[in-house]
């Protein structure tokens, strides 16, 4: 019977090193893939995530639960980047408070080949984007979190972590929208 996370963490805050380590195996990919797309970095993104984890064995006893332990890894990672990165933090701040509602997908051209295209195509833009707005794509659609836990995580109003989100969607649509107007010039 697998051990849950919940008992992980238990026996981690009391000084179980073997249930932290099961934790960190869970978690490690998530955390080094986002601390990699905000800091384009594979030595940064592995110390980050590193002193991540460091940080979450040592702050571990603090860990009340009432967020998911995904998420609070996530905001370490996220301060972390901060001190690395310190206008990511501003930036996130001016995005202002409007709430906005998704837009529909892109329509991706039929084709194989232009799919595969556009699918690099997309992770370009996606890396060209502006750290805050690439952070924030990354929490939604990499890591899968919801509105709610980005605005948890980084500490921000849930109008502007939406309003951040629509931004860079809109971003990355006009850069899908130029590659298929030269698909049709083509």
């Amino acid at each position: 019977m697998p051990i849950n996370e919940q008992t992980l963490i238990q026996k981690a805050k009391k000084g179980d090193q073997d249930a932290f380590a099961i934790l960190i195996n869970e978690h490690q990919k998530y955390v080094y893939d986002l601390a990699f797309r905000v800091l384009k970095d594979e030595n940064e993104a592995l110390d980050l995530s590193q002193e991540t984890f460091v940080r979450a064995w040592t702050a571990l006893p603090n860990f009340k639960g009432q967020s998911q332990f995904r998420t609070w890894l996530y905001r370490i990672v996220t301060n972390l980047c901060y001190n690395r990165l310190p206008n990511l933090r501003k930036s996130l701040n001016d995005l202002g408070d409007d709430v906005m509602e998704d837009i529909p997908q892109f329509d991706h051209p039929a084709s194989e080949m232009e799919s595969s295209e556009t699918r690099k195509f997309l992770h370009q833009a996606i890396e060209d984007l502006d750290s805050q707005y690439k952070l924030l794509i990354t929490l939604r659609y990499q890591n899968e979190l919801s509105y709610e836990e980005i605005a948890s995580t980084l500490n921000l109003p849930l109008g502007t972590v939406k309003t951040g989100i629509f931004r860079a969607k809109e971003q990355l649509r006009k850069s899908l929208a130029h590659l298929e107007e030269s698909w049709i010039t083509a």
